[in-house]
This record gives structure tokens, sequence and C-alpha cells, in this order.
């Protein structure tokens, strides 16, 4: 029992001095927060085809910082990101809508 205490004792010790992470200030945050998606902004890219470039083009236009393009029928995960436009497709693959999330 006292070699247990005698080990962890130095432990604590440490542990107590260790050092705290900085709070994040106000700005800080701001500038780290993820760039909210506009796919208003990108609505006349809806009817091109879907392409390498038109997909980034909208991507810019809705200031989102990811991308993510889905074919008819293809399984997709349901969390929502404020910082990812959707570019739906038809068949034809053409771009059929565009959302955030």
């Amino acid at each position: 029992m006292n070699l247990r205490l005698s080990m962890l004792s130095p432990l604590l010790l440490l542990a107590a001095c260790a050092s705290q992470p900085a709070a994040q200030s106000s700005t800080d945050a701001a500038d780290t927060a993820p760039a909210a998606c506009n796919a208003d902004a990108a609505k006349g890219y809806v009817g091109q085809p879907v392409s390498e470039a038109n997909v980034e083009a909208v991507r810019k236009a809705t200031g989102s910082k990811l991308v993510r393009s889905l074919k008819p029928g293809q399984a997709a995960t349901m969390d929502y990101r404020i910082e990812r436009v959707n570019v739906l497709q038809d068949a034809a693959g053409n771009i059929e809508q565009i959302t955030c999330g």
C-alpha cells in the first residue's frame, strides 16, 4: 500500500503543475469558424453539366469549404455541416439542386 502511494504522489504533483490551454478569444473563434454556405448564390449553375470546374465554381460561389457531389440514389451521411455544399445531379449528369449541409 505504501509503495502505491509513494508512486502515485509524484504523478499527482505533476498533474497539478500542468498548464491549462489558453482560452480562445472571440476574435480567434471567429477566424476559425466554418464558412457558412449560401446555396442561393450558386443557383445559376442548376441545369449545367456536373464537371469538376462547375462543382468547384459552385463551392466558391457558395462560400463553402467543402463540396459533396451526389448522383441519384447515392448514399450520403445525414450529418449537417454548415461549411459544406451539396451538388445533387440528375440521371443525365446535370446539376439538379444545390443545397447546404
